[in-house]
């Protein structure tokens, strides 16, 4: 039986989405920016990433430029991390095998973040959560999620989830997370999302003062 705080969160996306996550308006302001970047990144990037070309650190920053997912001093510390040779062609190994590189995602997710670590920085930290997901969400946004720690938390709280949150990016949370997805996914099924761009934005409805 879905619970009361469950109803009231699926009640408060509906109520500026009447459409749900087909809403003309819905699509227009939270998706069609999200699968937007998506598809840029196909046409621009593909599986080029597996060639560890050093370029291919600065399409990736382009693409999500085009998006408003990280914070500008975000934007700015991993610009900084790329500016070397040696700083993209770590970013993009690493992105490469947080993609498609052997071992358990809880595996691949570990060695991202300790690659992020170790990128070069000039004033703020390279490694937080929304550098850490947002460009597995660009790229795989059918598997992958997008978190911003505080709306995440607060969108949580309101749904009644127990999601395990820490400051500093672990597999842990990003499983909690993804568990966060699924049970929402399961809950607003009859809404018909179609991936995890759909998810992240309904967990953004919850959350964000935005919607205040």
């Amino acid at each position: 039986m879905v619970s009361r705080r469950v109803r009231q969160c699926r009640a408060r996306f509906l109520d500026f989405f009447p459409g749900g996550f087909h809403d003309p308006v819905y699509v227009e302001t939270e998706r069609s920016y999200k699968w937007d970047a998506h598809k840029k990144w196909i046409a621009e990037i593909g599986s080029a990433l597996g060639t560890h070309a050093p370029a291919l650190a600065q399409r990736a920053i382009r693409v999500e430029s085009r998006t408003n997912l990280l914070f500008s001093f975000e934007k700015m510390a991993i610009r900084d991390a790329v500016g070397t040779r040696a700083g993209a062609e770590r970013f993009v190994s690493g992105l490469d095998d947080w993609l498609d590189g052997d071992g358990s995602d809880a595996e691949r997710f570990t060695r991202w973040c300790e690659t992020l670590a170790r990128l070069p920085r000039r004033q703020t930290r390279v490694l937080t959560w929304p550098v850490a997901t947002v460009f597995g969400f660009i790229a795989r946004p059918r598997r992958h999620l997008f978190l911003k720690p505080n709306v995440t938390r607060y969108a949580a709280e309101a749904y009644g989830f127990d999601f395990k949150y820490s400051s500093r990016p672990q597999w842990s949370t990003y499983a909690s997370l993804l568990d966060f997805a699924r049970t929402i996914r399961c809950d607003v099924r009859d809404l018909r999302p179609r991936d995890m761009i759909d998810i992240q934005s309904f967990i953004w409805v919850l959350g964000s003062d935005e919607y205040d």
